[in-house]
């Protein structure tokens, strides 16, 4: 068998995820950085460069993916992305592709279908029976991005502030911003408005919020639930807008760490009125799906699945640690 080696990345607006993997479908090794989306981390190069550094000088890399966050939405920004890659592994063939249509690819296993995805972010991404890709959403936290962790903390962060205020109702939402953030609620317009002015990565950080959000969702308080409700009403308006794309029996599944919360995946399966199909692979084997790919390896179902099982089990270091095989 080839000792060939691919590599999948896996961008985002809150962490980076790159893995090695092998013909067999093992994945050999994994690392975890900070959000790399160009829109709106003036540091994200740092951040993928730490999180390439352990594999720069791995012989056998013969392919390289990159699922990049905003990339082919802004031009100028999606050339330092190619670069990025370039720079660091020239000698192996290379794939850029924006991170949602990874997503879709390992979801669907290069099937047709619908993904919602909601990250930091939010977008739905479809391909049809002829292979023809189309997406909706995905405009960013000053334009758009309804329905994501971003849009879930800064509502929350809104709807406690009303609460304080006697603008609303009262929620636990409130006093439990403040102990999350080891804050003094005594003094509350200074405390989080102090939080507010000294944020490195704003929109990764809120979207940290929507945890809290959803935790106490669980446990029935109404301001949460309501908020969960809310995203996920924008997230089905994704799906109306898109479905015409693909056949009327075409599968839905979904990606994104917002979905961690089977509240708000309850929630919008209800009002897609149908329940998801299980994605086949995350993100990041979608990401090696597209690695594969390049090298023309044969990818069916016992493929899929060692990664899917070998993704699951793998250490999971952090950028520039030693994961030599």
């Amino acid at each position: 068998m080839s000792a060939d080696l691919i590599l999948g990345i896996d961008g985002g607006g809150s962490k980076v995820l790159v893995a090695l993997a092998d013909r067999a479908g093992n994945v050999l090794s994994m690392v975890r950085s900070g959000g790399v989306n160009p829109m709106d981390n003036p540091n994200w190069r740092r951040e993928l460069d730490r999180s390439l550094r352990p594999f720069i000088e791995e012989q056998r890399l013969t392919a390289v993916a990159a699922a990049l966050p905003a990339y082919g939405e802004v031009a100028r920004l999606s050339e330092q992305q190619r670069d990025a890659i370039k720079i660091s592994f020239p000698k192996a063939r290379q794939h850029i592709l924006n991170d949602v249509d990874a997503a879709h690819l390992g979801a669907f296993a290069g099937k047709p279908g619908i993904l919602i995805l909601s990250g930091t972010g939010s977008m739905a991404w479809a391909r049809n029976a002829d292979g023809v890709s189309a997406r909706v959403g995905g405009w960013g936290d000053v334009i758009g991005d309804e329905g994501s962790s971003y849009w879930i903390g800064r509502a929350a962060l809104g709807l406690a502030s009303q609460s304080l205020d006697g603008r609303a109702p009262p929620t636990a939402l409130a006093a439990a911003i403040f102990e999350f953030l080891e804050l003094d609620g005594s003094d509350p317009i200074n405390a989080l408005g102090g939080w507010a002015s000294e944020l490195t990565n704003p929109r990764a950080q809120i979207a940290g919020l929507s945890v809290l959000v959803d935790r106490l969702a669980s446990t029935g308080d109404a301001g949460a639930r309501h908020l969960i409700e809310q995203a996920a009403a924008e997230l089905a308006k994704h799906m109306e807008a898109i479905s015409p794309h693909c056949e009327a029996a075409a599968n839905w599944t979904y990606a994104g760490g917002t979905f961690a919360s089977s509240t708000l995946l309850a929630a919008l399966e209800r009002r897609i009125g149908r329940p998801a199909a299980e994605p086949r692979l995350p993100p990041i084997g979608g990401a090696l799906l597209a690695a594969a790919q390049l090298l023309d390896w044969p990818v069916a179902d016992g493929w899929i699945r060692q990664i899917a099982a070998t993704v699951a089990t793998v250490t999971v270091h952090s950028g520039e640690a030693d994961v030599k095989q």
